[in-house]
């Protein structure tokens, strides 16, 4: 699979001012060699919101999806005796996804402050 990488502004307002120039997303797309779907997305969100800057995300990416963290939830409540580190090679055994145990602990904190 190949890399991901974001477009530049400079890029992004290229791509639009082809567009209203009256260029197809498929033309656009083979002069640029960008792939037509990100045209067409980047298009959609223009046509949505007006804008087409990127969102700049603050903080650590999360580790855990929202399911996984219903699965520790629901583990911890099944098992209250479990350990962090039970919980741990459990969400590891059923996801596939390793966590470690200072993170488990940061969850249940989390989970018990929102309550």
């Amino acid at each position: 699979m190949a890399q991901r990488k974001h477009l530049d502004d400079f890029l992004r307002g290229k791509i639009i001012g082809r567009l209203e120039c009256g260029r197809t997303q498929l033309e656009v797309s083979e002069e640029l060699g960008i792939a037509q779907s990100v045209i067409s997305r980047l298009w959609q969100r223009l046509q949505d919101d007006g804008n087409v800057s990127r969102c700049y995300s603050t903080g650590r990416p999360r580790v855990t999806m929202p399911n996984e963290d219903r699965y520790l939830a629901v583990t911890a409540k099944r098992n209250r005796r479990s350990t962090a580190s039970d919980l741990s090679r459990q969400l590891s055994s059923a996801t596939g996804t390793t966590v470690s145990r200072q993170t488990v602990t940061a969850f249940h904190r989390q989970s018990q402050a929102d309550v």
